[in-house]
């Protein structure tokens, strides 16, 4: 990993807390494919459904989809030298490359610009009072997961994973990356974790059920619960209109909210037993 090394005697900086934030939660996982923007998405809505003031800060650079989930190409205002206005979009304050870079163009990124980003993204977006800042991260173990950790003091990480030994192989290896870097575990999310039979509403294990909880006990952490393998929530992300939009009595928002409350519950037990607690700046 020669681009995280640094030389002897170089000081590392030390991550500042986010005036305002209560508390920032990162979504990350080992792989691609499993669902991770989607499941932050829904996560950010839920939380600020329940009433909490929530912000969302799309890290994926390379493939900033959060745009699309909340259904919005608004771009933000900058305003003076160092303050960005974020965009406003389901009751979210969010932040987005693909905000900045829209349409097909793909974005290009070495080491010290991700760094740069994040750093921009964190400190000069006016943010305000917020409960919960939640990060979407690109999938695997690589600078953006780093930038973020040196920048600010995390409350802790999501680790996203499907039942496939593929993905919870890789989820293993984002858990030891967030362990080694001192960032608490909030929990661990199986995500496609059953399908439920329109017709006759059977749960059904596609992918082996359960693989997730395992690692989740291995590794002496949460289990964040599973979401639902449903089509209805892949398509309500693609048309904007995130599922957790339903409420919480919609069949197809039911395993996102009892996700986001695991997670509320997961924070405030981190924070209580933090022994230096979350700095907080007025």
């Amino acid at each position: 990993m020669s681009a995280h090394s640094h030389h002897p005697g170089q000081q590392q900086p030390t991550p500042q807390p986010l005036p305002g934030v209560n508390a920032i939660i990162a979504v990350g996982s080992g792989k691609g494919g499993v669902g991770k923007t989607t499941l932050a998405v829904n996560l950010a809505i839920a939380l600020s459904r329940m009433g909490h003031k929530v912000g969302l800060l799309d890290g994926d650079v390379y493939g900033p989809n959060v745009p699309l989930m909340l259904g919005t190409s608004e771009q933000p205002k900058v305003m003076g030298e160092n303050h960005i206005s974020p965009i406003q979009a389901h009751g979210l304050k969010v932040i987005s490359v693909g905000f900045l870079n829209p349409g097909d163009k793909p974005l290009i990124w070495r080491g010290p610009m991700l760094h740069s980003i994040i750093r921009q993204f964190l400190g000069s977006v006016e943010w305000g009072q917020l409960d919960y800042l939640v990060v979407d991260l690109p999938p695997g173990t690589g600078d953006v997961a780093l930038s973020l950790i040196q920048t600010v003091p995390l409350t802790g990480s999501i680790v996203v994973s499907t039942p496939s030994d593929v993905s919870l192989q890789d989820a293993r290896k984002a858990i030891e990356m967030f362990r080694q870097m001192k960032v608490d575990i909030v929990g661990v999310v199986e995500n496609m974790s059953y399908f439920i039979c329109p017709h006759c509403s059977h749960e059904i294990d596609i992918f082996s059920r359960g693989g997730a909880e395992k690692m989740a006990k291995q590794f002496d952490t949460a289990f964040l619960g599973g979401v639902e393998l449903d089509p209805e929530i892949r398509k309500s992300g693609d048309s904007g209109s995130p599922a957790v939009l339903q409420g919480e009595d919609s069949p197809h928002a039911k395993s996102l909210y009892e996700f986001a409350r695991k997670v509320v519950a997961r924070v405030e037990e981190i924070k209580s037993s933090s022994s230096e607690g979350v700095i907080q700046i007025q």
